[in-house]
């Protein structure tokens, strides 16, 4: 079983882009895994030559769910 099953539906993902370079961008954060996968669907649909994927975001995360703001 993968992490994010572990996790369960509930659980934060965010959304990031990597660009021609390898430089790393956080678009979106704090979305059911639903809405992430949707949200990342757009913008590759959109046609630029980057990368966009979905991943869970750690609670102990500085600013992660949960964190203090």
């Amino acid at each position: 079983m993968g992490m994010d099953a572990e996790r369960g539906p509930e659980a934060a993902h965010r959304v990031v882009r990597q660009d021609d370079n390898g430089n790393r961008f956080l678009l979106a954060r704090g979305l059911d895994r639903a809405r992430a996968e949707e949200l990342a669907a757009e913008y590759e649909a959109r046609g630029h030559k980057q990368l966009y994927w979905v991943e869970p975001e750690d609670p102990a995360e500085p600013g992660g769910p949960g964190s203090p703001a």
